[in-house]
């Protein structure tokens, strides 16, 4: 697969690139994005499905552009999707050939189907893993299904809602009957709902609403990808907005100005779901068909999935971040050990164990951009890089333990700021910060490889090396742990 490759998504609202860059065979991130709301299927479902002519010319022009963008980032491979509004269009060759003629640019009309299956895979290998899940893709003209459990994608459907459909058929005639009659027609095609307890929220209807939620309720972390809340939060929020008569009222729900006109057929579209299905979580997605036509390309040879235990931003992170991979798999490794010998000492679960290898892992990171505030760039980078596969809580968790790693245990002040997202007891914290700290301390020499044996018992934890461990010993003396019958011994 090329290094360089930009994804075109021509949707019935909104026109979008975005430009991914691998830095190793499954790992990627994001160059740059692109978003124009060129609403191609403006005015089209009052004629038929027919595109008209000035909508069409401003996807032209936007794709133009994008072209543009993606040879100044020298993108070896464009793949380019369109949904909705292109797959009904009776007049759809007009505009595909004009395209194609003009800016040499193949299109491909995606059916709904492959459609929802996109947008699925992307969130099962991009998002925490989920059983019993059901995504969700509210487009301009269709609105796309599929159930995840795990790694696996099944059932996926197609169904002709959309927010601009329904604007143009309904809302505009002030007919909101009709519009919920129509929606809970198209709604009973869906299969058996029963066994859900997730509902995943892709596109730009979901991720605005979860938007508004998360800033409504001051929530700690600026991410929305994996933004999870509870289903009668969401509920609740729907109805309020489906109440607002004024764009006020809709800003005042942190509603922005662009989605004025649709986010109402958005949030029928929701409640009416809700009403057929009983879930508790919901999740939201910062993925889509997009990534979905991404990974299908990347993944082609692996079923779609990636290997076993990999995580993509991991990976990048290590590959444009850590220059020391010998320091940052020995402190790993260390780390992990520590931790199985004192997890019933300090009353951790085994959950935590990941986490800490994470954390002790992608420590380095910092120092990459600068070494004198390490860890204030490590946790940023963790905070802001490691977006697909973590929820928010662990995110928060390695972010916050590499942010105090080596020099103090993390602050009440950093405690009280991200409670929603850390443990509720506040030992787990400290101790896994301590844990990592300590593993800092005893490779201050940075061996070749760990040349020290460790014994635990009784709360004494006992080094014993051939070598002195002269810097070992006087970094860990200067650590701080809240057990104060916790001692380390060094022995040659």
């Amino acid at each position: 697969m090329a290094k360089r490759v930009a994804i075109i998504d021509i949707g019935s609202n909104s026109v979008r690139m975005v430009v991914y860059e691998k830095t190793s065979r499954y790992a990627f991130h994001l160059l740059h994005e692109e978003k124009s709301k060129v609403r191609i299927s403006q005015n089209a479902y009052k004629h038929n499905g027919e595109l008209q002519e000035t909508p069409m010319q401003r996807t032209f022009d936007a794709l133009s552009d994008f072209l543009s963008i993606a040879n100044s980032f020298k993108v070896r491979k464009i793949l380019c999707v369109a949904t909705s509004a292109l797959r009904d269009a009776p007049n759809k060759q007009e505009f595909l050939q004009r395209v194609k003629h003009k800016l040499k640019l193949n299109i491909k009309v995606i059916s709904g189907e492959k459609e929802a299956y996109f947008g699925a895979i992307a969130c099962a290998n991009l998002l925490p893993k989920q059983t019993s899940a059901l995504s969700i893709d509210i487009g301009g003209g269709s609105t796309e299904f599929a159930f995840i459990n795990e790694d696996s994608v099944t059932d996926t459907l197609s169904l002709k809602l959309g927010t601009v459909r329904l604007k143009e058929l309904f809302f505009d005639k002030d007919d909101i009957d009709g519009a919920v009659a129509y929606i809970d027609s198209e709604l009973d095609k869906l299969p058996d709902t029963s066994k859900l307890t997730t509902l995943i929220g892709i596109g730009g209807t979901f991720r605005a609403i979860s938007n508004a939620i998360l800033k409504e309720s001051l929530y700690p972390l600026n991410k929305l990808h994996a933004f999870e809340y509870n289903s009668n939060t969401f509920k609740d929020y729907l109805k309020r907005l489906l109440q607002t008569k004024s764009d006020e009222e809709l800003l005042a729900l942190f509603i922005k100005s662009n989605r004025f006109d649709v986010i109402k057929p958005g949030a029928l579209i929701l409640q009416r779901l809700m009403k057929k299905i009983a879930i508790s979580k919901i999740i939201t997605s910062g993925v889509g068909v997009r990534e979905g036509v991404y990974l299908s390309d990347l993944l082609r040879n692996s079923r779609h999935k990636f290997p076993q235990n990999y995580n993509t931003s991991v990976r990048y992170i290590l590959d444009s971040y850590v220059q020391d991979k010998t320091f940052s798999n020995h402190l790993a490794l260390l780390s992990k050990k520590i931790f199985t010998l004192t997890s019933e000492y300090f009353n951790l679960d085994t959950e935590y164990k990941h986490i800490l290898t994470i954390a002790a892992k992608l420590y380095p990171a910092g120092s990459n951009v600068h070494f004198y505030s390490q860890n204030k760039h490590s946790y940023y980078i963790i905070q802001s890089a490691l977006e697909y596969g973590f929820s928010h809580h662990n995110i928060m968790l390695i972010s916050t333990l590499t942010k105090y790693a080596k020099n103090k245990l993390p602050s009440d002040t950093h405690l009280q700021l991200y409670a929603k997202l850390l443990p509720d007891n506040a030992h787990i914290t400290h101790s896994l910060s301590y844990i990592l700290s300590l593993s800092i301390a005893l490779l201050s020499h940075r061996p070749r490889n760990i040349d020290f044996e460790m014994e635990f018992e009784k709360g004494i934890l006992k080094i014993s090396s051939k070598e002195k461990l002269y810097l070992s010993q006087h970094a860990v003396a200067k650590l701080e742990c809240r057990d104060q019958h916790f001692n380390v011994i060094f022995s040659s």
